[in-house]
């Protein structure tokens, strides 16, 4: 299978602590590269996992909180120096576009690269790219500012060829892509072997979910279901579920219940308040619930 990784550069929450660098992931898909939010420290994170920085096509921003943004007029200061000339693709609420506009033009006028900036809709699940590959749709969340996450989908691809049946039968190897789209082989003698025959089936296709911050939604569980790979926010455990309620985000016991409702086979957590000076209590709580639950740690890399 075609690698579809995910990789942690920040997982801390909004105050600055020495251990954790704000929200910032990259998913790796078939050779492309996407950001999901950009907080401080994203760039010098970039560098530590050793991602190339021109490979980042798009930007995903969940909501326009500072520790999930604040890090992306860096970033494309940095593409410009570094001679950018790709366009880079930012999806955000719509409020962002009026001011990286005033950050582009006041910082990094005379970029020879085109920013080309695209409004989503937060409080709608709507597919928001597409290419050959994979879809990434909006998961409506409920923070104190419009929020969403991303379902990062992959499109169903061909069967496999069985190269054993191929050379068994001495078919052309130019017949594969028609045997691969259905297409059945005669042979010389007029007998019809099935493309069934033929092919294995395909890789099911894979599904990452990334739910930034966020109260607890009963109903969530039904946008990613069967995910292979679920982020949710952790900010507290219960013993803080008060503070949970008050500012829109999640438990771990919260956050364990969704991935046991959608049928995910991994919850990887994140977003931890500072107040928690050892997180394995958040990790236990998680796995009270659903056991193959993760930390997730700055430069850790997890396959979907």
């Amino acid at each position: 299978m075609l690698p579809f990784k995910v990789h942690i550069l920040g997982c801390g929450s909004a105050l600055p602590t020495p251990k954790h660098f704000a929200s910032s992931q990259v998913v790796e898909i078939r050779g492309k590269m996407f950001l999901i939010d950009c907080g401080e420290g994203t760039q010098v994170q970039l560098r530590q996992s050793k991602i190339n920085f021109s490979k980042i096509s798009s930007v995903f921003i969940s909501h326009l909180h500072g520790d999930h943004c604040f890090g992306v007029i860096g970033l494309i200061s940095t593409f410009g120096m570094l001679g950018r000339v790709a366009p880079l693709h930012i999806y955000a609420h719509k409020d962002f576009e009026r001011i990286l506009l005033l950050e582009i033009e006041f910082f990094c006028s005379g970029l020879e690269y085109e920013v080309i900036f695209h409004e989503i809709d937060t409080s709608a699940s709507s597919i928001i790219y597409e290419d050959r590959s994979l879809t990434v749709e909006t998961i409506p969340l409920e923070h104190r500012v419009p929020c969403c996450g991303f379902l990062f989908k992959e499109k169903p691809t061909l069967p496999h060829i069985r190269r054993d049946m191929i050379d068994f039968y001495n078919i052309p190897l130019c017949y594969c892509n028609n045997i691969k789209n259905g297409e059945d082989f005669t042979l010389p003698d007029g007998k019809i072997i099935p493309s069934s025959s033929l092919t294995r089936p395909s890789d099911p296709p894979r599904k990452y979910a990334y739910c930034s911050d966020t109260a607890y939604i009963p109903t969530l569980h039904k946008l990613i279901d069967g995910a292979d790979l679920l982020y949710h926010e952790s900010t507290y455990c219960e013993d803080k579920l008060s503070h949970a309620k008050m500012y829109c985000h999640s438990t771990a016991r919260q956050a364990a219940k969704v991935a046991h409702d959608a049928n995910v086979k991994k919850l990887i957590l994140g977003h931890y308040s500072a107040r928690y000076s050892d997180e394995e209590e958040i990790l236990k709580e998680a796995q009270e619930v659903f056991p193959n639950s993760f930390l997730t740690h700055e430069l850790d890399v997890f396959d979907v």
